[in-house]
């Protein structure tokens, strides 16, 4: 059993790690609505100190809104927009990015403290501070992610908004792996390029992957075209692509084929997941067992409410749940992955 921390502050540290894994959820989440409301390109700056404060007064708010005024968004979309209406896309955009100066600052603060103590060893200290770099990392993403939306286009890239997302989750995931090797007591490697623990290192890889599609998906617009299910409206594929007329260069530009992939990786990772099941349950794996019903619950929520959010409109609350329950599938599938490496 290797000691990661000294015993007397591992309650402390648990609870911050506790903290930081539910305020990523909720930037995760608010993110996610941002997106669903069209109010991430409201704000048309980036100012990491003066942003801290909302308008304060009726003239900067005019400022603000004549800045929104000068993007492709407003001009082409939302010429009818009201001041009423902007101050509740601005509040979206604005309460994301708080939160996100909050998280930083958050893991920052008690950081030192771990730091100077030497409440860490080394090695998880080095890492942490990467983690910290990678706080920082997201945000100058957020803000290249939001730079693609304010010359030529109404809404973000959806490339960029796919790293922003992964990056977010990636984040989540390292904080949700150290928490458990406290925990435990353990000290477990996320991810080595080894053949051992093939199985379950594919299936974080498609995990990741899905995270990626249901990114362009949202950035697309994707979830607004093909509404029903099973099918593609009566096709397997959809009927505005043919072999001839797709470009290899731009397919991921298309949002009935992101649309498309996003739909069948859904299927791919229940099966694997129901082929990783069996044999655990054959070859009585019982220290898997939790980890794995926990894990096919999960699945079939994500899935059932993938649908719902589908054939609903992309109703917003259904959306939103979609996105929220990816938190808890992620959260499933490392505890499903943890519990499978022996040491």
């Amino acid at each position: 059993m290797e000691i990661i921390l000294r015993k007397q502050y591992s309650k402390a540290v648990n609870y911050w790690l506790i903290g930081l894994l539910f305020l990523i959820s909720i930037i995760v989440i608010v993110g996610g609505l941002t997106r669903l409301t069209d109010s991430g390109l409201s704000i048309t700056t980036w100012d990491v100190v003066a942003g801290i404060l909302p308008p304060l007064n009726n003239q900067q708010w005019d400022d603000l809104f004549d800045l929104y005024k000068k993007i492709p968004q407003f001009y082409l979309l939302n010429q009818d927009m009201t001041m009423s209406e902007f101050k509740v896309i601005y509040y979206w955009e604005y309460i994301h990015r708080v939160l996100g100066r909050i998280l930083g600052l958050f893991f920052l603060i008690p950081f030192i403290f771990i730091y100077i103590k030497k409440i860490f060893i080394k090695e998880y200290s080095k890492n942490f501070f990467i983690l910290f770099l990678l706080i920082l990392l997201q945000g100058t993403v957020g803000w290249y992610m939001v730079k693609s939306g304010l010359v030529e286009n109404t809404t973000v890239s959806h490339y960029r908004l796919a790293i922003h997302l992964n990056l977010a989750f990636v984040l989540f995931s390292a904080i949700l792996w150290y928490f458990l090797n406290i925990k435990f007591k353990k000290n477990k490697i996320f991810f080595e390029f080894k053949t051992i623990n093939l199985v379950p290192k594919i299936f974080i890889l498609l995990v990741f992957l899905q995270i990626t599609f249901g990114a362009f998906t949202s950035g697309l617009d994707a979830g607004k075209i093909y509404q029903t299910w099973p099918l593609m409206n009566n096709n397997i594929f959809p009927d505005d692509l043919t072999f001839s007329n797709i470009i290899l260069s731009k397919i991921l530009n298309e949002p009935s084929f992101v649309q498309f992939v996003h739909r069948k990786l859904a299927y791919i990772i229940f099966i694997y997941v129901l082929f990783m099941s069996f044999f655990i349950f054959y070859n009585k794996q019982r220290h898997m067992y939790f980890s794995t019903y926990f894990l096919l619950f999960m699945i079939f929520i994500q899935i059932t409410l993938g649908i719902l959010t589908l054939i609903s409109g992309a109703l917003i609350w259904i959306a939103s749940l979609h996105q929220i329950s990816t938190i808890l599938l992620l959260v499933s599938s490392i505890y499903f992955y943890y519990n499978s490496l022996k040491t």
